[in-house]
């Protein structure tokens, strides 16, 4: 097979330089390493707010349904609930996960290597 000629009458070679692969914004996640500490605190302080903007929606709606009394009620409690479910979730954090430790454990009797009945013998060369 003929090597493909440029118009400069070299030969071509091939090169590192390949078409352009398409770029993912985020590098892809290979580990299972959790989340970092400003990444949860990040989410949490998220949580917190969408929970109290709820709250806030659902006061303004018990005042505008003041006239039906059940709907009302409901949009006063929930509105007086969720502070306290707010704080809950923004203190709340991921568990911990569960370190194997590596303990010293002895060695099963098929692992053994020498007899300790018998002492080792000692080759000398």
């Amino acid at each position: 097979m003929a090597a493909p000629w440029s118009a400069e009458g070299r030969t071509s070679v091939a090169s590192s330089q390949q078409p352009a692969r398409s770029q993912r914004p985020q590098p892809v996640l290979i580990t299972e390493a959790q989340p970092s500490r400003a990444e949860l605190h990040a989410a949490r302080k998220k949580r917190y707010v969408l929970t109290m903007a709820v709250r806030a929606v659902s006061l303004v709606l018990a005042a505008v349904f003041y006239q039906t009394l059940w709907l009302a009620l409901i949009f006063a409690a929930l509105g007086t609930v969720l502070p306290w479910i707010a704080v809950m979730m923004a203190n709340d954090e991921p568990p911990k996960k569960k370190l194997d430790v590596n303990r010293y454990s002895a060695p099963r009797p098929d692992r053994i290597l020498e007899n300790p009945a018998r002492p080792g013998r000692v080759i000398e060369h």
